[in-house]
């Protein structure tokens, strides 16, 4: 009777080995098949999160940051126990103890899916798993994904420690706002630092991973809250907090930046504008799109703050000045739906979400507003931010030839601004402000080291990203001569050379061209001073053309103004495209004495691990660890750079420059307390006008013109629109940067000379007419030779002479050696063309 009993129990124990060894080996078949050409996961030793570039002011202040995952990547050491706990507690109470997977979290799950009939499925994976998950693996929730996991979370747990794993997943985890790991995300929902949270705030992170598009703070608030109080529930019955710290942290509120608990960690940096995006663009191209928006730089921007301040407003005065004056209500072309106008809480979220600038600070903030009714006297409107509806009177839009009903409808988005005292600054009325249709562009750099302090690529970046500075290809027109001349002293010409200032025709594959000064009227021979102080078109086409446009052409080149110049003779009026960037950096070559400098927005650049990948100025400052340097001087810094052209020369074009600011084309409108030099430029009908000008310190440019080139129309020239630019801008750099004299170069002397005739004249000469040159030591100046760059001169061409009288003849001595003369009264009769065309 026992034996049956035995050979029972013997087949039972039999069938049950063979069992549990076959369901051995068909597990142990799929973890081998499983884990063949699985990822390595060795390379998680070495990985490098994707992280945030932040770009920062002199100053150290955090300016603008660029992500495509806005990452703040902290090491395990620095991540606070209450951070790492609330995890624990929320995705994986065992991580400390197991191998890389849970096996009871596994059974646990799989019991709960069976006796929901699958309704509930909860992943079980642990911290290792989600991290094989996040970063070797997919999404999908496969048995094949989840076999891979394991494999590959127990062989991670052999080459990693825990507070490695703990590290990675921390760092790398989405929980929702586009934040990724603990440290972004502490930032976007309480602006806090991860030693600033709370345990209710620490387990309000740990509550997202599990579903972050399922528990936004606004939208599922409840079913955040109950999440947050479950994690505080696991973290006091896995020993991390008491009790009484518990009910504590459940009976707080759910505070959150999206719930207005906070404000928003953007709003600490300034909004986005040309300069930050400008650097975005060319560290985009110097180091690679992936590298600069996931590589974690720090970048050290040029920017002082003030001064860009300073140069935005004052391209924007002009800008909206001009535009005010042309009396055209154009308004934001944002126009609100009428059936939103009747209830203020529809409006104003319509309102919040239009698409118009929310940058401008010209005068006081400008806001967007939205026309409610309009009246004969008044309009009312509704302001942004602002909770009482508001009006506008009449006498507001005085300067508009239309009323309130005629201009605006029902609806339309419109910007305002506070007007205000100017005493002290007391509210007086809502103003209406719109953002002008003409744009332009401003710069403004250190001379000696190219850095760019100040850049405004147009009226408002948020109403339009293209940035005019370094962008927009224009014609500098006249502020280019100042290379021609250059180009000619270079070539043993002086600053009292004269030259024919006559009639020109010139036969070109289009027609005849017939060039013409500004004024319409012509000067005779003229010293090359005059000629650049007052703009003169045909004394610089005359020199072109006895320089030779291919020397002109690789100066402009040898100055950055363009890549490769082409050598007609019209270009050297400037009616080739250059940007303000290139030609503000190009004048400051003629500050600085003629060396090279390269314009850069970024001082330094360094990696994710400090270590400096980019400086850009290269110079040895030869005394900055000398204690002994006096305090009342800065440490003796030795240059490097290239000299582009002479530093006579530099100094001679930066006296005639003077010039121009003194008594010239800008003299109406620049008036500083200390040196100033520069040049006016107005293309043909003023589709462009230009001032670049610089002080011993500083240089600064302005172009102001359409996108789409047409005329400005009577009384725009480069001096009446970017001269007030220049003055305002520069009135406020003198105070912070200061001025002094242009530093005079060894190597030469002064020679007074008369600036409408170029004679020599005695030492002790004076008067309006005397300005005292700088001459090369060991040259000979030549007076009395006059070039007429080749082109035949009629002996009966009116001529008009600045400050002379009277009648006469003068005769005068061409490049090519032959004589003519020039009448004081003459018509154009006998004019004839000369030259190559």
């Amino acid at each position: 009777m026992l034996r049956p009993i035995l050979t029972l129990f013997g087949t039972i124990f039999s069938l049950a080995t063979l069992i549990v060894v076959m369901v051995a080996l068909s597990i142990g078949a799929v973890f081998h098949i499983y884990g063949k050409d699985l990822p390595s996961h060795e390379s998680l030793a070495t990985y490098t999160p994707p992280t945030i570039s932040r770009i920062y002011s002199g100053e150290g202040k955090i300016i603008d940051e660029f992500a495509r995952e806005r990452r703040l990547f902290t090491p395990a050491e620095e991540i606070p126990e209450l951070v790492k706990q609330a995890f624990i507690s929320a995705e994986d109470k065992n991580f400390y103890n197991h191998a890389g997977y849970d096996a009871r979290g596994i059974a646990a799950a799989i019991v709960e899916a069976v006796k929901t009939r699958g309704e509930t499925v909860r992943g079980a994976s642990t911290i290792t798993q989600q991290v094989m998950k996040n970063f070797l693996l997919s999404g999908d929730r496969r048995i094949e994904r989840k076999i891979k996991e394991i494999i590959l979370a127990t062989r991670i747990e052999e080459t990693l420690s825990k507070e490695d794993i703990l590290e990675l997943y921390l760092n790398e985890i989405f929980l929702g706002q586009n934040s990724y790991g603990v440290t972004a995300a502490a930032q976007t929902y309480f602006n806090k630092t991860l030693s600033e949270l709370a345990p209710h705030e620490a387990a309000f992170l740990a509550s997202m991973p599990q579903a972050p598009g399922r528990t936004h703070p606004v939208h599922n608030k409840d079913r955040l809250r109950d999440r947050r109080n479950y994690v505080l529930t696991e973290m006091y019955e896995n020993g991390y907090i008491t009790e009484a710290v518990k009910e504590e942290e459940i009976a707080q509120d759910l505070r959150s930046v999206q719930n207005g608990d906070f404000p928003e960690w953007r709003e600490t940096l300034p909004p986005r504008d040309y300069f930050t995006d400008e650097i975005r663009r060319q560290l985009s191209e110097d180091f690679g799109e992936g590298e600069f928006f996931t590589g974690g730089l720090t970048v050290r921007a040029t920017i002082d703050p003030e001064m860009q301040e300073a140069g935005a407003k004052a391209l924007q005065r002009q800008l909206e000045n001009y535009d005010r004056n042309r009396k055209t209500w154009r308004g934001t072309g944002v126009t609100l739906d009428e059936a939103v106008l009747d209830d203020e809480a529809k409006w104003r979220e319509a309102l919040a979400s239009a698409d118009v600038a929310r940058d401008i600070k010209l005068d006081g903030q400008w806001y967007p507003a939205v026309v409610l009714e309009r009246g004969d006297q008044e309009m009312t409107i509704g302001v942004e931010g602002v909770e009482e509806i508001q009006s506008v009177p009449r006498k507001d839009i005085g300067w508009l030839p239309g009323d309130f009903k005629e201009t605006f409808k029902r609806g339309d988005v419109v910007h305002v601004r506070r007007m205000t005292a100017d005493d002290d600054g007391s509210f007086i009325r809502w103003t209406l402000r719109q953002v002008p249709e003409v744009q332009g562009g401003f710069v403004a750099m250190d001379v000696h080291n190219g850095r760019v302090l100040a850049m405004q690529g147009g009226f408002s970046y948020q109403d339009s990203v293209f940035n005019r500075a370094t962008q927009a290809d224009r014609q500098p027109g006249s502020s280019f001569k100042p290379f021609v001349y250059a180009a000619a002293l270079d070539s043993g010409y002086s600053p009292a050379t004269i030259v024919i200032d006559a009639p020109i025709e010139i036969d070109t594959a289009g027609g005849i061209w017939r060039p013409r000064n500004s004024s319409n009227q012509f000067y005779g021979p003229t010293p090359l001073r005059t000629g650049i102080e007052m703009s003169r078109n045909l004394m610089t086409i005359r020199l072109a053309q006895e320089v030779g446009m291919d020397t002109v052409a690789s100066y402009a080149e040898r100055f950055g103004v363009y890549d490769r110049m082409s050598t007609f003779l019209a270009n050297s009026l400037g009616s080739e495209e250059t940007t303000l960037y290139r030609m503000v950096s190009a004048y400051s070559m003629f500050a600085n004495g003629g060396e090279r400098v390269e314009p850069t927005l970024v001082d330094r650049v360094q990696n994710r691990y400090g270590e400096t990948v980019y400086k850009h100025d290269p110079r040895d400052c030869i005394e900055c660890d000398d204690p002994s340097v006096p305090q009342n001087r800065g440490p003796r810094i030795v240059s490097n750079r290239d000299q582009v052209i002479d530093s006579v020369t530099a100094y001679q074009l930066t006296s005639m420059m003077q010039g121009v600011v003194q008594r010239g084309t800008a003299s109406g409108a620049i008036n500083l307390p200390v040196p100033v030099a520069g040049k006016t430029g107005t293309t043909n009908d003023a589709r462009d006008v230009w001032f670049v000008g610089f002080t011993s310190n500083i240089a600064a440019g302005c172009y102001i013109g359409f996108d789409q080139p047409r005329g400005l129309g009577r009384g725009a020239y480069g001096s009446s629109m970017c001269g007030p630019v220049f003055q305002e801008f520069m009135s406020q750099a003198i105070k912070k940067y200061g001025g002094g004299r242009f530093k005079v170069p060894e190597g030469g002397h002064f020679i007074k000379i008369d600036r409408y005739t170029g004679e020599r004249l005695p030492e002790g000469a004076s008067g309006a007419h005397v300005v005292a040159e700088y001459f090369r030591d060991g040259e000979e100046p030549l007076f009395g030779y006059v070039y007429d760059g080749g082109f035949a001169m009629g002996n009966d061409l009116e001529m008009f002479e600045q400050n002379r009288s009277g009648e006469g003849v003068r005769e005068v001595t061409t490049s090519d050696g032959d004589t003519g003369t020039v009448s004081d009264k003459a018509s154009f009769g006998s004019l004839s063309s000369g030259g190559l065309y």
